[in-house]
C-alpha cells in the first residue's frame, strides 16, 4: 500500500493505561509527522513501526493517539525512514555541544537519579571563576564518553561515561569546590550512580 502523505489522528490523555473520559482531540499529521512520534518510542526499528502504522495506535508523552491502521509496504517505509538520523558511533564526543547530564544507577533497567542541564549546570557559586558544568564536561572530555546511541525522543546522540573511584573524587570535588546549595544537594546521588550519560543535540547538516 502506497503510505498516505497526511493521516487524520485522534488522541486523548492516557492515566494509568486507561483512556480517560476527557475530550478527544482531532488533528491532521504529515507522515513525517507521525513518523517523527513513532520514532520516539520504537527507535528506527522497521518491523515495529510497521505493526504500529497497522495497529493505528500508539502511546507517547501520556497520550495515547489512534489513526485507522494502514500497512506500510516495506521499500516505500524504509525510504521514507532514510529521512530521520541514524546512530553514528564514529561520531565524536563535542562537550560544548552537551545540553544535559543524566546520572544513572547500575543494573539492567537503571534509574535516571538526576537530570542536570546545563542552564542549571552553569551557575556558579558567589567568587567562583567556573561552574560546575564546565568542569564536568572537561572530566568527560579527557575520558572520551563512548558512543551510546541516537535518542530519537531527544533528537540527540547519548555518549555514555562510566564512573569509576577517579572520576568519581573529581566529580564531587568539583561538587564542593563549584557547585551552588541546590546542585550540590542533588549531586548526593553521586555514590549511588554507575555512569553519566551526556545528551548531546544533533546539529542540522550545513547544506
Amino acid at each position: 500500500m502506497t503510505l498516505p502523505e497526511s493521516i487524520p489522528v485522534r488522541y486523548t490523555e492516557e492515566e494509568a493505561g486507561y483512556v480517560t473520559v476527557r475530550p478527544i482531540v482531532r488533528q491532521t499529521f504529515r507522515l513525517d509527522e507521525l513518523l517523527d512520534m513513532i520514532l520516539s518510542v520504537t527507535g528506527k526499528d522497521a518491523a515495529r513501526i510497521r505493526q504500529i502504522l497497522h495497529s493505528g495506535t500508539v502511546v507517547y508523552h501520556f497520550y495515547r493517539y489512534l489513526w485507522t491502521g494502514f500497512d506500510a509496504d516495506e521499500a516505500e517505509l524504509s525510504s521514507a525512514l532514510t529521512r530521520f538520523p541514524d546512530a553514528d558511533p564514529a561520531r565524536p564526543f563535542k562537550a560544548g555541544e552537551c545540553t544535559l547530564a543524566v546520572f544513572e544507577s547500575a543494573g539492567a533497567h537503571p534509574k535516571h537519579l538526576l537530570e542536570l542541564d546545563r542552564t542549571a549546570g552553569l551557575k556558579r557559586r558567589i567568587f567562583r571563576g567556573h561552574s560546575f558544568w564546565e568542569r564536568l564536561v572537561e572530566i568527560a572530555d579527557d575520558e572520551k564518553p563512548a558512543y551510546q546511541s541516537y535518542s530519537y525522543s531527544r533528537r540527540a546522540d547519548l555518549y555514555r561515561l562510566e564512573l569509576n573511584g577517579q572520576n568519581i573524587l573529581q566529580i564531587a570535588q568539583a561538587a564542593e569546590r563549584l557547585a551552588p546549595g541546590k546542585l550540590r544537594s542533588a549531586l548526593r546521588v553521586l555514590p549511588t550512580a554507575e555512569r553519566i550519560v551526556f545528551v548531546c543535540p544533533r546539529q542540522p547538516a550545513v547544506k
